[in-house]
């Protein structure tokens, strides 16, 4: 069926392209390769210049979730540039300070935890409130969260409380804006990816390896394949899902058992 996804034409904005392997990238690159168009949003200066090849004569605005007031200033912006309304948003926005390195989750710092909290959780609320009056009535709102907030991965730290905040607040969203609109808000559970984001998570490497191995097909999550679940999300299409979280993690969170990884634990001689 042509067009299936009903895409083409449409105007999306998208929070948290930082280069050609992030999530967002990929999302807005899918996007637009459907007919859609693209408004980009990016925290500074510095990383819009950073991006300039890879945005050049897109639209692109300026917003730091982690300030007071820039994501109300970024609602006046968009409507001065005459981009409403939008069908979508997409937020990939995350942040954690992991400069000292691992530190037991009872040594987190608030300092560090609120401000992760701001500009991973919370600026979603923000971002929803400032653009409401600009999402068309059957808008789709979509966030990249994690694939299990039951884990508790030693070097994600305090982030996984962080993701199960983003996770909750998607629901209360999607119950908040039903009152008068049919915006529907979800996540997607992506697994272990391969971007650079993830590269600042003290010791990622191992931890991306070992899902790999859990993968029910062995083969490592693609940031494509959350891409791909991500314009499902934004479409028509999936008009019957909301305030819920999709999965997309190649089975990881399924396969406990797996019988390599046994194998390789309960008796490493026979590797």
């Amino acid at each position: 069926m042509a067009d299936f996804l009903t895409l083409s034409g449409k105007s999306f904005l998208v929070f948290g392209v930082a280069n050609r392997k992030s999530v967002a990238w990929l999302v807005a690159k899918s996007l637009e390769e459907q007919g859609a168009k693209v408004i980009y949003s990016v925290r500074s200066e510095a990383r819009k210049k950073s991006l300039e090849t890879l945005l050049a004569g897109k639209s692109v605005f300026l917003c730091d979730v982690e300030k007071e007031g820039e994501v109300t200033r970024l609602a006046a912006d968009l409507t001065a540039a005459g981009c409403a309304p939008l069908q979508g948003v997409v937020h990939s926005i995350a942040f954690a300070n992991y400069q000292e390195g691992f530190k037991p989750f009872h040594e987190t710092k608030r300092a560090d935890f609120l401000q992760a909290t701001a500009i991973s959780a919370f600026s979603l609320v923000e971002i929803a409130r400032a653009l409401k009056p600009h999402l068309a009535k059957n808008a789709s709102v979509v966030t990249i969260g994690i694939s299990s907030l039951l884990v508790t991965p030693d070097n994600y730290g305090y982030m996984g409380p962080i993701k199960a905040a983003l996770e909750s607040s998607v629901r209360f969203l999607a119950k908040s804006f039903s009152a008068d609109s049919e915006i529907r808000f979800n996540v997607i559970g992506s697994g272990p990816l391969k971007t650079s984001a993830s590269a600042g998570i003290p010791d990622y490497l191992e931890s991306y390896l070992y899902a790999e191995k859990m993968t029910f097909r062995k083969r490592a999550l693609e940031t494509q394949e959350v891409a791909n679940a991500a314009l499902f999300l934004l479409s028509e299409r999936s008009s019957g899902i909301n305030g819920t979280t999709l999965v997309v993690d190649a089975g990881l969170g399924s396969n406990y058992f797996d019988q390599e990884i046994i194998r390789l634990v309960m008796r490493p001689e026979k590797r």
